[in-house]
């Protein structure tokens, strides 16, 4: 930077020097032919003053025309960056300005502008995908309750027929509010107010007991469940942290094959605890492992609406790892199962909301 800045004086210096050779030369060959011209003879000395008094003329009004022209091109670069902060405040992020290509303080100003267009539109290309998922989510399940209690109005149906849609119905009034609750959640996690109660546990037991309050949904599938929990005390919230397990043995659960194989392994590797769930479950597509955490998305296979969910419980389950300044990575194969891996410290500093 400091070469660069040396550099950039020097052609200053330079370009000075140029524009002071140029004026004083136009001058001394005007002069000289006005004098020719005109058949004037004068002594070397008002012929030297006229010619500088001529050269600081031609400087002066060289370096005017020179700003003038910097000006102009300055007062355009304002338009622009104003034009450019207007179509922002209007909600228009789709502003790119053109780049110079020396480096000055409007260079700076410009690449912050473009950043900081291209940053809004981001934010606004996702707050536009979050209202169309939570539309699409909410939409699905109220046109089934719709449907079928409009199908309720029939006095033919028959009582078996009547329970079937009620049935229905409560399913999907479950689902609505669990939607709700979910997004509630998330909300609260990313906001400033939401309560956290750190404390110390065994984290072993915890996952010890949420695999034994899952026993009926494993039992029914036959699954084979191999657990090698090592002791391990953690401090964190206890609470937002059973939901972190609850829901990624849950998925084991849900998306794994009857007579299928659940594995939960924990150690304490240093200082922190390494917990893996795998599962011999129908796997997710590669493309999609890197989307598999965002909100509302749901793998075409792994994730099919008869299995149910809002493709919101990755998402929070990432948020509350994180919190704990952990980290969650999910390696799967399509047709041979997934792998869930979670690093978290063992004293654990819940992060700062701002």
């Amino acid at each position: 930077m400091k070469v660069r800045k040396f550099f950039k004086h020097l052609f200053g210096i330079f370009a000075f020097f140029v524009m002071v050779t140029f004026s004083f030369s136009a001058a001394y060959f005007t002069v000289s032919y006005i004098y020719h011209l005109f058949d004037f003879h004068t002594s070397n000395y008002i012929h030297h003053l006229v010619t500088t008094i001529l050269g600081f003329f031609i400087l002066a009004g060289v370096a005017f025309s020179l700003s003038i022209i910097i000006r102009s091109r300055q007062r355009n670069l304002f338009q622009e960056v104003i034009g450019a902060l207007r179509r922002i405040a209007q909600g228009d992020f789709n502003v790119q300005l053109e780049k110079l290509k020396k480096e000055d303080p409007f260079t700076t100003l410009i690449d912050h502008i473009n950043h900081m267009a291209k940053q809004l539109k981001q934010m606004e290309d996702m707050r536009q995908e979050f209202i169309s998922n939570v539309s699409h989510e909410i939409q699905s399940p109220l046109t089934s309750i719709s449907g079928f209690a409009r199908a309720l109005q029939y006095d033919q149906l028959s009582q078996e027929e009547r329970a079937h849609y009620l049935s229905i119905i409560e399913t999907e009034s479950k689902r609505l509010s669990k939607l709700s609750d979910n997004l509630l959640k998330l909300t609260s996690l990313e906001s400033k107010n939401h309560p956290f109660d750190q404390k110390n546990y065994r984290l072993d037991q915890q996952i010890r007991n949420i695999i034994l309050a899952c026993e009926p949904q494993w039992v029914e599938k036959e699954l084979e469940m191999d657990v090698s929990l090592e002791k391990v005390t953690f401090v964190g919230d206890e609470d937002l942290m059973n939901q972190v397990w609850t829901n990624l043995i849950h998925n084991s659960i849900k998306f794994t094959p009857s007579l299928g194989r659940i594995r939960v392994h924990l150690q304490q590797i240093d200082h922190k605890a390494i917990v893996k769930i795998s599962d011999t479950g129908i796997g997710i597509l590669k493309e999609d492992q890197v989307r598999i955490f965002e909100r509302f998305f749901k793998a075409d296979k792994a994730r099919e609406r008869s299995k149910g969910g809002s493709g919101l419980g990755l998402s929070i389950v990432k948020k509350i790892i994180e919190m704990h300044k952990g980290t969650i990575f999910v390696n799967s194969e399509e047709g041979r199962g997934t792998i869930f891996t979670i690093s978290i410290p063992i004293q654990s500093h819940l992060e700062t909301l701002r």
